[in-house]
């Protein structure tokens, strides 16, 4: 098992991993949306070999947001994919969004996973069409604490828009936030920039494509976090397994979490 998150005078530093792992699906280039469109919602083996390898990746981290997940329908062999990768990577709390139900054919959500006890998870549905959520999970207290926010945002122009501002709304009362998910927008569009400056925010990984991974262009996966927290390692790894990449941050929270 590796070491994960550690704690320090200036307080305790969390790794952080952000994914859209595309219901374990295998995505290496364009065609294979076409060719292997059939497993968005009928099984194969190689979803569970795919989970395997994702919880290898997600072992050495401390809180996880996972994108495209499937909370236990026949595309995933009704394996709930967020308790499957915490069992599988030793994390000892996790939650699920379904945003999307269709019944045995189709569990669409997002899910998280971290070491730390929450204080609280709450589940909201986003604004515009339906099938988009945010889960906002809160550690500590007052002012020693911190929210995260993970999202998985429309891919209209007009949708991203209003969903932005919800989440606004979501953070206004904490000290200390991290939003993470596939955000569906580039770096540098107006309407993050404007997200960034009114909300108190900053983009963690700068400059680097996340999508589609076999020859990334596109920088649409994102961790954001408030403009006090120090952070260091920012970086998209290397992990050309759905048709996303992830992207990492270590964030150092100025408090101390309890237990981990």
């Amino acid at each position: 098992m590796a070491s994960h998150s550690q704690t320090d005078a200036a307080g305790t530093r969390l790794r952080l991993l952000s994914y859209n792992i595309q219901s374990g699906q295998e995505t290496q280039q364009r065609r294979d949306y076409v060719t292997k469109s059939w497993q968005t919602f009928l099984p194969h083996p190689i979803k569970q070999r795919n989970l395997n390898r994702i919880a290898r990746l997600i072992d050495d981290y401390d809180l996880v947001g996972l994108q495209e997940v499937d909370a236990g329908s026949l595309r995933s062999a009704f394996i709930d994919q967020t308790e499957y990768l915490a069992h599988r990577a030793g994390f000892s709390n996790w939650n699920i969004q379904v945003n999307r139900n269709i019944g045995h054919f189709g569990q669409f959500g997002n899910g998280f996973l971290c070491r730390y006890e929450p204080s609280s998870v709450h589940y909201h549905r986003l604004p515009g069409l339906r099938g988009r959520g945010a889960m906002v999970i809160k550690f500590g207290e007052g002012d020693e604490s911190l929210s995260v926010v993970l999202v998985h945002l429309a891919l209209g122009k007009r949708g991203r828009i209003r969903q932005m501002h919800f989440m606004r709304e979501l953070i206004s009362d904490t000290p200390y936030n991290i939003v993470m998910g596939d955000l569906n927008c580039a770096s540098g569009s107006h309407y993050l920039e404007e997200f960034l400056s009114k909300s108190g925010m900053v983009e963690t990984v700068i400059g680097e494509p996340t999508f589609p991974s076999w020859r990334p262009v596109r920088k649409i996966d994102h961790i954001l976090v408030s403009d006090s927290l120090r952070t260091e390692n920012p970086a998209v790894e290397d992990f050309p397994l759905s048709d996303h990449l992830p992207v990492r941050v270590d964030v150092i929270l100025p408090f101390k979490l309890p237990g981990g």
